[in-house]
């Protein structure tokens, strides 16, 4: 699983996702048949099929992960930020955030903190990070307006076969597409691996490669949640029952000749899935059934 922890490490917000790319590439560079970054930065990779009547497959995983960006520092050296993805201040506050320099900071609030879920994940104009310093003037010399910043989340083993990290959304999908293809020498279609950018912030990268790629069929590989915590949302999911199958989310309904085709080789491998149902939010599956023909 060390693929996996050094995936969930690398600093890769929506926009900036060079180091989760260049690292991906290197370990495709001894497998793939070709490996291409799109102008976006969607790094794909293709494997050349053997079969007669082969297919364009596409299997994507979004490399970008939610985080923060430099909008402001003030005089007292309180750096103000916005969002980039779907961030919520009640789990952000007094979170250790990384930027690509390695500066680390926490973010504070300068209001009492149990008013911040009041609003939702868009009150981050009552957040600032706090790297330590007090003036503006030495700030700057470590961080300047636009810079990212990522959560600070270190890859640790809970109980057995539970891990907790930073990023596993959606570097847990990179993880399965690139052991997949380490283990499957010759594929029969041609397979087209899409390590897409900026899903985090509207699906962006999905839409450019599948346009690309110009696939048969196409499986985006991401998170879900989980029905079996405390007032958490109605999901028919629980953790460690085996995979989900997406049926809907607020963004796409899935095909029910591509849901057939997941269960039955689930029947027939005997591999555990559970069916997934979400109110609302989405993945690059939205984009990838959008995309041209």
């Amino acid at each position: 699983m060390k693929l996996f922890e050094e995936l969930t490490q690398l600093h890769g917000v929506s926009g900036y996702e060079t180091a989760v790319a260049d690292y991906i590439k290197e370990k495709l560079a001894p497998l793939a048949d070709d490996i291409t970054t799109d102008p976006n930065g969607s790094v794909i990779a293709y494997f050349k099929g053997t079969g007669e009547h082969k297919k364009r497959i596409e299997l994507a995983a979004h490399t970008d992960e939610i985080g923060f960006q430099v909008i402001k520092i003030e005089e007292d050296g309180r750096i103000m930020f916005k969002e980039l993805g779907c961030c919520w201040t009640f789990t952000t506050y007094q979170s250790r955030v990384r930027f690509r320099n390695g500066v680390v900071g926490v973010v504070a609030s300068r209001i009492p903190p149990e008013k911040l879920s009041a609003g939702g994940y868009k009150r981050y104009t009552d957040c600032y990070i706090d790297i330590g310093l007090h003036s503006k003037e030495e700030v700057l010399k470590y961080v300047d307006v636009g810079d990212i910043a990522c959560y600070e989340g270190p890859y640790t083993e809970l109980a057995p076969g539970y891990i907790t990290a930073k990023a596993i959304d959606d570097r847990v999908g990179c993880y399965m597409l690139l052991a997949a293809m380490m283990n499957v020498k010759k594929p029969k279609n041609d397979v087209f691996l899409a390590f897409t950018v900026q899903e985090e912030v509207g699906v962006r990268g999905a839409k450019t490669s599948a346009f690309e790629i110009q696939p048969d069929y196409a499986v985006a590989v991401d998170i879900g949640g989980c029905g079996d915590t405390p007032n958490c949302a109605p999901l028919a999911i629980t953790m460690g029952k085996g995979a989900a199958i997406k049926l809907k989310d607020g963004m796409v309904i899935c095909h029910e000749k591509m849901i057939s085709l997941m269960k039955n080789i689930a029947a027939e491998r005997k591999i555990p899935y559970q069916l997934e149902i979400l109110e609302s939010g989405g993945t690059d599956t939205c984009m990838l059934q959008q995309a041209a023909g």
